[in-house]
């Protein structure tokens, strides 16, 4: 089979129940291995600096240091480090700030741990993730104007990269080729000065006017 290393990942929910859980399913997984956990984001920081980590599960509602403050804290002690955040809460405003902060991803506590396991995989690799309920708020925004900087298909494509999706997706659901849409990828960066998926989700986030009236697809 694969000899590709297991994704190294660490653990940091304040809810004892939840680490142990996860820890215990997450392990039956030959791809993942999980190289710490803690219970709150001063202990863990250590861990992250040790143990480097690709992904770090981070409960945005812990005491003391929230996960969202977490963040940039922990990306300062490892940069490589990937954060998606776990969250019983589908605020756009939790969302949002995560985003903002330099989360890779935001998936809902209730989701199929096999979710969670495709998160930890997509952010790994370097791509963003965001559960169903989520990916449903980022597509049902409204706000100001953005200008003509895009064409109305590098809308659409900008907003279904924010969502989540890969360009295969993207082809499939705008009946266009996986090439085509790499292309209109790179002509997107360059317009608008972004390096990265995570960039232009924020950049959607910012700007959701980009949202008022495009497909949202199924």
């Amino acid at each position: 089979m694969t000899s590709a290393s297991p994704i190294k990942v660490i653990l940091i929910d304040n809810h004892p129940v939840v680490v142990v859980g996860l820890k215990g399913v997450l392990d039956t997984y030959q791809n993942i291995e999980v190289v710490g956990f803690a219970h709150d984001v001063t202990t863990a920081l250590p861990l992250v600096r040790d143990r480097r980590p690709q992904v770090a599960l981070v409960d945005i509602n812990m005491p003391k240091i929230n996960g969202i403050d977490a963040i940039a804290l922990i990306r300062n002690e490892s940069p490589e480090t990937k954060v998606i955040m776990l969250s019983m809460h589908d605020s756009r405003e939790y969302i949002s700030s995560s985003i903002m902060r330099g989360a890779s991803g935001y998936i809902l506590k209730e989701v199929a741990t096999d979710e969670i396991v495709t998160a930890i995989k997509k952010v790994a690799s370097g791509d963003t993730y965001f559960s169903s309920g989520v990916r449903d708020l980022l597509l049902d925004a409204g706000g100001q104007s953005v200008g003509e900087r895009l064409t109305g298909r590098e809308q659409e494509i900008v907003v279904l990269i924010a969502a989540g999706k890969s360009n295969r997706e993207i082809a499939a659901e705008l009946a266009i080729s996986e090439n085509t849409v790499e292309t209109h990828r790179k002509h997107i960066k360059r317009k608008l000065g972004l390096s990265s998926t995570a960039e232009l989700v924020r950049f959607v986030l910012e700007h959701p006017d980009l949202l008022v009236g495009l497909p949202t697809g199924g």
